[in-house]
């Protein structure tokens, strides 16, 4: 029935009631089949319960000769469930205006960590406020949380729908990251049919899937770790560039033993919560690459451990067993990064908005749709292991997992797509 349906019959009524009170079995049930009896149509419907404490709302369509009736019978119902219930009038104009505004922009905010505490919440609300976005909804993610801090699971994961059209993007982006720093990562994702269809993960090696530069463990074993890692610093500071850093940190190597390479490899400290995100990506059916300017002995190392499909890195020039000082091929820096992303989507017949990269570091922007700035590698994985999952994760998972997708995001295992 729509609205001319009921403008035939009598005066239209547009009514919201507000439910709340002790949560029982078969509430919703009892006071929406006295709807069903007065032929109501019901135009919008919400409820949530946090500690058997029921909040339902529904707004629903009648007209003036039903509605008293109505009201008196759900009156009652409430009274004898023990719930308090409020009735509101709505204008035809005041909803028609409500539902005008339904087209605007959809995004999905979600704070992940170790804990969220209340000053998580309130920073990332107020931030949201300050950009002219409001919040539709509120959920948890994760499991419930005993009382005993020994028994809480280690992560929290909270999740906002908020509609609206964003004031200032690099204002938002700038907040987050600096609430990023109080211990909670930070996900601003459009909501889009993409969101919820990733195909196509690709990582960064060093210091994001393992918890190390490999190329200063190798300059250790070849005593030249300090001016390696002066020319490491200097790059990751901007002062040279990736390329011109590279070639010089490549030749100090020279005439290292090519068993070095077997005994890092076999020693690499793998980040946390790398062996479950590659079994729930695998299992939710990611295509995973990694596209690194480290070496691909280390990256095929790791594509044999865990399964990954692709691995684009650097290739060291070994003769008689010894490395040389140089490379075979371009450089993977993160122009060379974005081309490969591009080229393995088209491989695998994914559309761009359909991936994820992975990195912890500037050069890796190029690549990115999602840059992950991963800054605190002893519990970065742990989350992303979460909330990388998608889907895979939130049927009969309580402490499944979320999504994370073409985002822009800030902190820990956050991400950007700048």
């Amino acid at each position: 029935m729509y609205l001319t349906d009921f403008a035939m019959e009598s005066k239209i009524e547009i009514i919201q009631i507000n439910i709340s009170g002790e949560d029982k079995p078969g509430m919703t049930s009892s006071l929406t089949d006295i709807l069903a009896r007065y032929d109501a149509f019901i135009l919008d419907i919400g409820q949530a319960n946090i500690h058997q404490s029921l909040t339902l709302g529904i707004l629903f369509m009648t007209t003036s000769d039903k509605s008293g009736a109505i009201l008196k019978e759900l009156l009652f119902k409430a009274s004898e469930l023990g719930v308090m219930i409020r009735f509101t009038p709505i204008t035809e104009e005041h909803y028609q205006a409500w539902v005008g505004r339904q087209g605007k922009n959809r995004y999905i905010i979600t704070l992940l960590g170790r804990q969220v505490t209340a000053r998580h919440i309130a920073g990332v609300t107020k931030a949201v406020a300050e950009q002219g976005l409001n919040i539709d909804a509120i959920k948890r993610l994760t499991g419930r949380m005993p009382l005993e801090e020994e028994n809480r699971a280690t992560r929290a994961c909270i999740e906002l729908s908020v509609r609206g059209t964003l004031g200032d993007k690099a204002v938002l982006q700038k907040r987050f990251m600096e609430l990023s720093n109080e211990g909670v990562d930070i996900s601003f994702q459009k909501d889009d049919i993409f969101r919820r269809s990733r195909r196509l993960i690709c990582f960064d090696m060093d210091s994001t899937l393992i918890e190390t530069e490999v190329i200063d463990e190798l300059a250790v074993r070849a005593g030249v770790g300090d001016e390696v890692k002066a020319i490491t610093e200097s790059a990751m500071r901007g002062e040279i560039d990736f390329c011109e850093s590279f070639a010089r940190r490549v030749g100090l190597l020279k005439g290292l033993d090519e068993s070095v390479l077997k005994e890092v490899a076999e020693s690499l400290p793998v980040t946390e919560g790398v062996d479950r995100l590659m079994q729930v990506l695998k299992r939710a059916g990611f295509k995973i690459a990694i596209l690194s300017g480290g070496f691909t002995y280390f990256g095929n190392y790791l594509k044999q451990r865990y399964g990954i499909d692709y691995v684009y890195a650097n290739e060291l020039e070994i003769i008689d067993g010894k490395l040389t000082g140089r490379y075979v091929g371009d450089i993977v820096d993160g122009r060379r990064k974005a081309e490969l992303l591009k080229l393995i989507a088209q491989v695998e017949n994914v559309d761009i908005a359909q991936t994820i990269a992975v990195g912890d570091r500037s050069q890796d922007n190029a690549a990115a749709l999602v840059y992950a700035r991963l800054r605190h590698a002893q519990r970065r994985w742990f989350y992303a292991a979460f909330f990388f999952a998608g889907n895979a994760g939130r049927a009969g998972n309580p402490t499944g997992s979320g999504q994370y997708g073409n985002t822009e995001c800030a902190g820990n295992a956050g991400a950007e797509s700048w």
